[in-house]
C-alpha cells in the first residue's frame, strides 16, 4: 500500500508541475533580433533579423523549469544597405548557403536580481556551438490584446565575438565583438482539448 500512495503521491505532483507551465511562440509581427558592431573604431553598424521564431515553455512557479528555443532565418538580415547585406550572407561572414540559421536552445534558467533572469544555453552559429548567456531584463505579466488572445513580452541582450563561431574577416577594421538586443513578443499557445470520456461498458 505504502508503495502504491506514493506512486500516486509523485503522478499528482508531476500533473501540478506541467500545470503550472505554459508555452508561448514568438509573434512574428513584433520580434527581432538586432545586433550591432563597430566600424573601424568610429561608428557603431547596427542591423538585425526580420525572421526569428521560437517557443518559451514558461514555469511562473519554478522559473528554473522554463524552456527556450529559437531559430533565426539568417538570409533576413537587414543593415538597411543591400550590398553589405549581400556581403554579410556570403562566404566571408554567415555562408548562409551552407549555414542558413542560427539557433539557440537553453540549458538552464535562473533569477537574477529582482525582475531578471539569465538563460543559459547553446547558440549555433556558422556550424560552431557554444555556451551564450542572456540577460533577460524583463519578462512581462500575462495580458490580453483586443482580440482576446494572451500575450507576454520578453527583452534580452547578450554579447559575442564572432571568431569563436569562425567569422574573422575584417577584423579589426570591423569588429569582432557583437552586442545583440532581442525584443519578443510571444502568444500563448493553448493546450489541446480533453478527448471525450468513453462510454462505460455495457
Amino acid at each position: 500500500m505504502k508503495s502504491t500512495l506514493s506512486s500516486a503521491t509523485f503522478f499528482v505532483l508531476g500533473l501540478a508541475a506541467t500545470a503550472s507551465a505554459s508555452t508561448w511562440t514568438f509573434d512574428p509581427m513584433h520580434t527581432r533580433a538586432e545586433f550591432t558592431v563597430r566600424h573601424m573604431g568610429l561608428s557603431n553598424v547596427r542591423g538585425d533579423f526580420a525572421k526569428l521564431t521560437g517557443t518559451i515553455t514558461i514555469d511562473d512557479k519554478d522559473i528554473s523549469q522554463s524552456t527556450v528555443e529559437a531559430t533565426i532565418d539568417v538570409a533576413s538580415i537587414d543593415t538597411r544597405v543591400a550590398y553589405r547585406d549581400d556581403d554579410l550572407k556570403g562566404e566571408d561572414y554567415f555562408d548562409v548557403a551552407k549555414f542558413p540559421a542560427i539557433t539557440f536552445k537553453s540549458k538552464k534558467v535562473e533569477k537574477s536580481g529582482e525582475a531578471g533572469l539569465k538563460v543559459t544555453g547553446d547558440l549555433t552559429m556558422h556550424g560552431v556551438t557554444k555556451e551564450v548567456v542572456l540577460d533577460v531584463d524583463e519578462l512581462t505579466a500575462e495580458m490580453t490584446d483586443k482580440r482576446g488572445t494572451a500575450k507576454r513580452g520578453v527583452t534580452a541582450t547578450t554579447k559575442l565575438l564572432r571568431s569563436d563561431y569562425g567569422m574573422k574577416s575584417g577584423i579589426p577594421m570591423i569588429g569582432d565583438e557583437i552586442k545583440i538586443s532581442l525584443d519578443m513578443e510571444l502568444v500563448k499557445k493553448e493546450a489541446p482539448a480533453a478527448a471525450p470520456a468513453a462510454a462505460p461498458a455495457k
